[in-house]
């Protein structure tokens, strides 16, 4: 349907966005360019009960945590995902160093304010025990369940089961280079297998061994390549992600002005006159003002702007829409880096934070690592991360796989030159070291002590229980 055609009835007066505008927002918020300058970290934990780590935690135990957590992390933004763990976002900070201490006393603080609770955080990135189960009943939630659950489990574990370590670093500069953007953009693709198999922590579901080192990431492949894929690589940076945005499917509608929770919204296209496809609307029931989340099926947002269907978008839906967008490497500004599992003990996270900053920040790692993991590429073939042999290998396989091993060591090889010059503590340096010698000298990874830890069936048996 033209775009002059459609009916403007459920949209804000003067805010709906051209497709023009669309890729133009995109391409200008997506890489923020400068000399990389930052660094944080996201830090999602499994939340447990401390003495039976196979009990379920209620949702009331979730929010009365929530509830004393509010003001007791000063440098970092505590979140509750919705199968209930734990999110720290740390604020940007000015050098790796400043980042660990803000954070690891954040981490001591909302461990602290846990233990009279009976929960405990868990660094694993996928639950070994409990099935995926929602805790946070809210409309928004409501809506990415029913949109995960047409294409199977793979979501719902994802929203409910993961946990992971989100590294967060600046764009880099917009001239070529070693630092420069298009290639901070590339190694980051290139390198997360790499990270993927040297940190693999999740080898355990349902109580039982699942074949993958990295459980999280093999849930992660299973979702819509249109959600959870990169874009091309070959293509300039900011035109590929624009394209890859407005061509990925739309998760869920906020209907303002929606009668009742049974309404349903066309999603018909621009480029095709196609039957409308039906809408589905949930989470009426829940939501403050009564207006339900459409969750609509086969709907691009390129087409939503195009149709005009079911309201015509705005920018708060475009912000939106790029925060349902979960690949590997998602450009936020900045680069946030997806794809390491959660770390097990108090301060396992420090060393992929570490790793990664010291082969991006400092030039000399930096165009260490690119040659290092530059021949990757062809392994990986013409399909997007994570859907390809090269990730798959890396998320079964871990550091036992002969190249992903040598690439592991030559990086943390560059790293450990690296991390002195730009700053970084002698135990910050120490850590990454001792997890070169535990893991990456002998190919192993996290996920192989607990392996080591199952019964000749495959079964985590509750005399081996390492939680």
């Amino acid at each position: 349907m033209p775009e002059g055609d459609c009916t403007h009835r459920h949209a804000p007066p003067g805010d709906a966005v051209t497709e023009a505008e669309v890729e133009a927002l995109v391409r200008g918020i997506c890489f923020k360019t400068g000399p990389p300058a930052t660094v944080g970290v996201e830090l999602e934990w499994l939340v447990h009960d401390r003495r039976s780590p196979r009990l379920p935690v209620t949702s009331a135990r979730v929010e009365a945590a929530r509830a004393v957590l509010r003001t007791r992390a000063p440098h970092s933004a505590v979140t509750v995902e919705p199968g209930g763990q734990l999110e720290l976002s740390s604020l940007p900070a000015p050098s790796l160093t400043d980042c660990v201490s803000a954070v690891a006393a954040d981490v001591a603080l909302v461990r602290d304010a846990l233990h009279p609770l009976g929960l405990t955080l868990t660094g694993l990135g996928a639950d070994p025990w409990r099935a995926p189960t929602r805790v946070l009943r809210e409309p928004r939630y409501d809506a990415m369940e029913s949109w995960f659950d047409r294409a199977g489990e793979a979501g719902r574990r994802m929203m409910c089961s993961t946990a992971s370590v989100q590294i967060c670093l600046d764009a880099g500069y917009e001239e070529p280079g070693p630092l420069g953007f298009a290639r901070r953009w590339r190694l980051a693709h290139l390198l997360g297998p790499v990270l993927v198999a040297a940190f693999a922590n999740s080898p355990v579901q349902d109580g039982r061994a699942t074949g993958w080192r990295s459980t999280r990431q093999a849930v992660w492949a299973g979702i819509d390549p249109g959600r959870s894929g990169a874009p091309a690589l070959d293509d300039e940076p900011r035109a590929a992600w624009a394209r890859h945005a407005l061509d990925a499917p739309v998760m869920c509608v906020r209907t303002p002005g929606a009668e009742t929770a049974e309404t349903t919204g066309s999603a018909e296209t621009a480029e095709a006159a196609e039957p409308a496809e039906t809408a589905e609307a949930v989470g009426a029931a829940d939501a403050p003002d009564g207006t339900p989340w459409l969750v609509p099926q086969g709907l691009s947002f390129r087409s939503w702007v195009r149709s005009g269907l079911p309201r015509p978008p705005t920018r708060a839906d475009l912000a939106y829409h790029l925060t349902t967008l979960f690949p590997p490497v998602r450009p936020r500004g900045h680069l946030e880096l997806r794809m390491v599992d959660a770390q097990p003990g108090e301060d396992g996270w420090v060393v992929p934070l570490a790793l990664t900053t010291a082969l991006f920040d400092d030039a000399q790692a930096s165009e260490t690592a690119y040659r290092t993991v530059k021949p990757l590429a062809e392994r990986a073939g013409a399909a997007p991360a994570p859907h390809n042999g090269l990730w798959r290998d890396a998320a079964r396989h871990g550091l036992t796989d002969p190249e992903l091993r040598e690439a592991a060591q030559a990086c943390f090889t560059a790293a450990l030159d690296a991390l002195p010059r730009i700053g970084a503590s002698p135990e910050v340096t120490a850590a990454v070291a001792a997890h070169a010698d535990r893991y990456v000298a002998r190919g192993r990874c996290p996920a192989d002590d607990l392996l080591d830890a199952l019964d000749a069936r495959g079964a985590l048996t509750p005399g081996k229980d390492v939680l």
